[in-house]
């Protein structure tokens, strides 16, 4: 199948068709500028926060992406996502005071997102050929350095450091589909809570009496190191914390469940779903941390427990946001509606556009190797911005007799208006190969 416009598709090339727009302040379409150096290319180097990482064949960051590194959205006062950091910060500094009044748990918000790949795998023990390290999935900037993909990357570290009570709040980078829903940058706040035996056991019966280490089997309940008692305590304490948290946020009356998965780092491990307006809607990933990666931190006489949450998915719950771009957007009719005196003020979020979406099919020749589906939802991004809103495939073409036959994808783009008026149509060429 292949559309109007695209009919002298040849081998050597991707054509690309999409519906360009008339567009308000803030839109406007930046050229693209001369080409980076081609990942791996010698002497090629990304500068990024200061700092130079060289190019190997690892290197897969867009600009798209690059120009996002240091926006820290959730630092910004008054965004909605700085709102409900601050949210889950207030409500940690009132529920859990340490010594002298001041609070257990230190934040932090303003870590590099620049990784080493032992930081982002190896340290939380992610096995080597575990899908979550693939290159097609994540941002490198060589093959020893990526941009996080998840705030627990700096979890070791801060156990190292001799931390046992924290939460980390920063961006995080993922390649993926594009839809309402994902975006390549998203936004993480996790915590990690360790116990001594005295802390875990104080004010239970006989709790002098109860150990949190034995030498036993792994089961579906526990770790082969912990006992069950240590375990049951150490569970019911995330639960209790996190029950207390969802309902700060969403108000009394919440219903939760919680559903057994697994996690590398964690076991047992946990999401958590909260009953939203008559919807059952997963909002974290949680479990009691592996003993393996605590004793590696420095801390082998202390056992705890750790989250994870994703703002943006929080957020477009809580203050009814329905496309994760308009995180991104400078409009001011967006942003003046989080201005708000208190930050647990109830906010809900009024459209800024009443233009419907325009519908767009393109197709183009894909490569026989070294190709993945994010390769091309780059490529959009890096082309069409935040215009562009989803992206399905719809169908695929393989020629029957040309020696380099190869798929021929279809693809429908759905093209969103947030702060714009369609009006203009236009025909872009563009070598995959090249155009990253």
């Amino acid at each position: 199948m292949v559309c109007w416009a695209l009919r002298r598709v040849g081998l050597a090339r991707a054509h690309l068709a999409r519906k360009a727009s008339g567009v308000c302040r803030g839109h406007e379409h930046q050229p693209l500028g001369p080409r980076p150096a081609a990942p791996g290319a010698p002497g090629s180097a990304v500068e990024l926060l200061g700092k130079s990482y060289p190019q190997d064949d690892y290197s897969n960051l867009t600009r798209k992406v690059l120009s996002k590194v240091g926006r820290n959205l959730h630092n910004q006062p008054q965004h909605p996502l700085w709102l409900l950091k601050e949210r889950v910060k207030q409500h940690f500094y009132a529920q859990y005071p340490g010594r002298a009044g001041t609070p257990l748990f230190s934040v932090y918000d303003d870590l590099s997102p620049v990784v080493t790949t032992w930081q982002n795998f190896d340290s939380l023990l992610i096995p080597a050929d575990h899908p979550s390290r693939k290159k097609g999935d994540n941002y490198f900037l060589n093959a020893t350095h990526m941009l996080r993909a998840h705030t627990s990357a700096h979890q070791w570290d801060l156990l190292r450091a001799g931390l046992d009570a924290f939460l980390v709040v920063g961006d995080v980078y993922r390649r993926d589909q594009i839809d309402a829903q994902h975006y390549p940058v998203f936004h993480q706040l996790e915590a990690v809570r360790l116990f001594s035996r005295h802390q875990l056991f104080a004010g239970i019966k006989d709790g002098e009496n109860l150990q949190l280490f034995e030498q036993s089997s792994r089961s579906a309940h526990k770790q082969e190191t912990h006992t069950l008692e240590a375990t049951k305590l150490v569970e019911f304490d995330l639960k209790q914390t996190l029950t207390r948290l969802m309902t700060h946020i969403f108000g009394d009356g919440l219903d939760v469940r919680w559903v057994d998965c697994y996690f590398p780092f964690t076991h047992p491990s946990f999401e958590m779903e909260i009953n939203f307006h008559g919807e059952w809607l997963e909002v974290l990933g949680c479990g009691v941390m592996e003993q393996q990666l605590v004793n590696s931190a420095g801390a082998q006489d202390r056992i705890g427990w750790a989250f994870g949450l994703g703002l943006e998915r929080l957020a477009m719950i809580l203050y009814d946001i329905p496309d994760i771009r308009l995180f991104w957007s400078q409009d001011e009719r967006f942003l003046k509606q989080f201005r708000v005196p208190d930050i647990n003020q109830k906010v809900t979020f009024q459209p800024l556009s009443k233009y419907p979406a325009v519908i767009n099919d393109i197709s183009f020749w894909l490569p026989r190797e070294n190709y993945t589906e994010n390769d091309f939802y780059d490529l959009v991004r890096t082309i069409g911005g935040d215009l562009v809103e989803k992206v399905d495939l719809i169908d695929k073409f393989e020629h029957p007799k040309t020696v380099f036959s190869v798929p021929d994808c279809v693809r429908n783009l759905n093209v969103l208006p947030l702060e714009y008026t369609p009006h203009v149509s236009e025909c872009l060429m563009v070598n995959p190969q090249t155009a990253l």
